[in-house]
């Protein structure tokens, strides 16, 4: 016979409206990056993080697998991304030179020209959004919280790689 379920450990008032302040403020903010790079340069924020992720290695170049590993995202909306990429010239796909198995994505001159353009802005809103709108401690604090979220989430992750590199 399985054992009687535990009773939850019930968030108290307090941890209540942190959680949802994270909840609401996260998705917020993710949806006003994502609004702003659309409106000027008709790129999602994940396109752009995925031109970040290019930008930083060499070669400009990466496999799928990994590139999907790193944002922690499904390797079926990297794939469908990435065509929506190559579509416009971003990025263009092949077969990887060690072993010619894997797809490698890399990225064109034309989506780096792009990155280069949209960065200042994409880095402006993530300041007036957000850096500027809390304490350095509290900032600070909050990135030491999410750290530890995220150690906790990845620790048993294919892919170490998504605490490599910093976000632009």
């Amino acid at each position: 016979m399985p054992p009687a379920p535990r009773e939850p450990r019930w968030l108290d008032a307090d941890q209540q409206r942190s959680w949802r302040a994270l909840v609401i403020g996260s998705t917020l903010l993710m949806d006003r990056l994502d609004d702003d790079l659309r409106r000027a340069f008709n790129i999602s924020l994940t396109e752009y993080e995925i031109l970040v992720r290019l930008s930083e290695r060499p070669g400009r170049a990466m496999r799928m697998a990994q590139l999907a590993d790193a944002l922690a995202h499904s390797r079926s909306r990297v794939t469908h991304t990435i065509d929506r990429m190559e579509r416009a010239g971003y990025v263009v796909r092949g077969s990887t030179p060690e072993d010619g198995r894997g797809i490698v994505a890399t990225m064109t001159d034309r989506g780096y020209e792009l990155l280069k353009e949209a960065a200042p802005l994409h880095v402006e809103g993530v300041r007036s959004y957000l850096v500027d709108r809390v304490e350095d401690d509290d900032f600070a604090a909050l990135g030491r919280a999410m750290d530890s979220v995220t150690d906790n989430l990845i620790s048993a992750h294919p892919e170490m790689e998504l605490r490599d590199g910093a976000t632009r």
